[in-house]
């Protein structure tokens, strides 16, 4: 048998895909929707000019930080809840739920204060343009308390698809955005009846559109009488020697996600000080990058449930080739995006109301997107699919939360800073940090060493 009929006889297994579809489809759809009306928020948040563009793009910046520190609470928690629903075991996930609760609502409320009392300090940090600051500063302080709203509903969402219930967050997810859409234009220009309030528009209709989110989700849960309708008894319901057991393997993840956000913050801070173009720039980036991954993060989010579900069920053989099988996916369907982002690049910039200098410097970043696109959903796959579903937690916070700054901050600021390089080059320095996580998570992967069984272990 040829190396490429071994391959391919791989991607024979009907389960595989019948179970990755079931889970992914549904994570792919919410992703689609959000990355897409986020676009489209920034593109009418962009009819006001590029200083707008910035503004709510600075803003941003302090959500994104929030939003990788719940990653890191609510995915450490999944390696558990996903390991638990193997072996049945609802009282133990609903305990790792309350856990999960606690932490992310606690994060919350730090950025929600240091967002109300000092946001333009924090502003400061990223930019120095005094009218990016003053619009992002009023931004932040009404945007900020959508913090609570989503520590609620991740925290649900994430557990809900470790039991295989996908559709109903996503459903409510995907209402929740068309919603803040609709009122984000409405607010934005004073369609229907609403005042102009421009941007801060934008940052309303997020508020209120989270809010109901929320509610919705949690009505529905209890409901529907989901295995995660868990009393307030059940969530709170855990002791030391429960909460050390779980919070050992979660405490890497965690400390893997702020790394990991400090890093990128690192790097927003960079292109934030080589000018307000610079940061325009990259924030339009950062939209179109949310499109191009929704496929990717349904796939590594599918591969994080069947892989912790089968390592759960004492199936460890089964979980190494499911493991296989979605790399191979997300390597080939990574290349197959960047080829699309090239064809689609001319059209979609041109719905945004920048400078041609603004436009310029996104068309050259896409251009290295293109080459690095596949390096950096596989190690996604790896990293949130692989490793975190096997609880090797210590090995990915070295891949995600330490590489990055012993590669890719540096070369980012020698990019900038000392070579004086422009922003497309800038950001061709930071994907030198993807390749070196891609060559160490393929051989981590293939040593097997990455399973481990959590759910025998609490």
């Amino acid at each position: 048998m040829t190396f490429i009929s071994r391959i391919l006889s791989q991607y024979k297994d009907r389960e595989y895909f019948t179970e990755m579809r079931k889970i992914a489809i549904p994570i792919i759809v919410q992703q689609l929707m959000f990355a897409g009306l986020n676009m489209l928020g920034v593109v009418l948040v962009g009819q006001k000019g590029e200083t707008s563009v910035a503004a709510v793009g600075l803003a941003g910046q302090v959500a994104f930080l929030l939003q990788l520190v719940h990653f890191g609470i609510i995915s450490g928690a999944a390696m558990f809840t996903a390991q638990f629903w193997g072996r049945q075991d609802v009282p133990n996930l609903r305990r790792v739920l309350g856990l999960c609760l606690m932490l992310a609502l606690t994060a919350s409320l730090v950025f929600l204060s240091l967002a109300q009392f000092i946001p333009e300090q924090i502003l400061r940090i990223y930019s120095k343009d005094s009218e990016v600051i003053r619009l992002g500063t009023n931004y932040i302080r009404t945007f900020s308390w959508t913090f609570l709203f989503t520590a609620i509903t991740f925290s649900y969402a994430f557990v809900m698809r470790s039991t295989g219930d996908v559709k109903t967050p996503t459903s409510v997810s995907v209402g929740a955005l068309l919603l803040s859409t609709f009122l984000s234009y409405s607010l934005i220009f004073g369609k229907f009846g609403f005042p102009e309030v421009g941007i801060q528009g934008a940052a309303i209709a997020a508020v209120i559109a989270r809010g109901l989110e929320c509610v919705t989700l949690i009505i529905l849960t209890y409901a529907k009488k989901s295995p995660v309708a868990a009393s307030l008894r059940q969530l709170t319901d855990f002791d030391r020697v429960f909460f050390g057991k779980v919070i050992r393997p979660m405490l890497p993840v965690m400390l893997n996600e702020l790394f990991w956000a400090l890093g990128i913050t690192t790097y927003n801070v960079i292109y934030g000080r080589m000018g307000t173009e610079s940061f325009a720039a990259m924030s339009i980036v950062g939209t179109i990058e949310q499109l191009a991954f929704v496929f990717f993060i349904g796939i590594s989010n599918a591969t994080s449930v069947l892989v912790g579900n089968r390592i759960g069920a004492g199936k460890e053989n089964e979980a190494y080739t499911y493991a296989g099988r979605s790399l191979g996916l997300a390597a080939l369907g990574g290349l197959v995006m960047g080829l699309v982002i090239q064809l689609v690049k001319a059209p979609v910039l041109s719905l945004y109301n920048v400078s041609p200098e603004v436009v310029q410097n996104v068309s050259n970043v896409l251009n290295v997107v293109t080459f690095f696109v596949w390096v950096r959903v596989s190690n996604m796959t790896i990293v949130v699919g692989i490793l975190r579903a096997g609880g090797d937690t210590r090995f990915s916070l070295f891949l995600d939360g330490i590489i990055i700054w012993i590669v890719g901050v540096p070369m980012a600021y020698l990019g900038a800073n000392v070579w004086e390089l422009p922003v497309y080059l800038v950001y061709l320095c930071v994907m030198s940090e993807e390749f070196a996580k891609y060559i160490l998570g393929l051989f981590r992967f293939f040593s097997r060493k990455w399973i481990h069984n959590l759910a025998a272990q609490v």
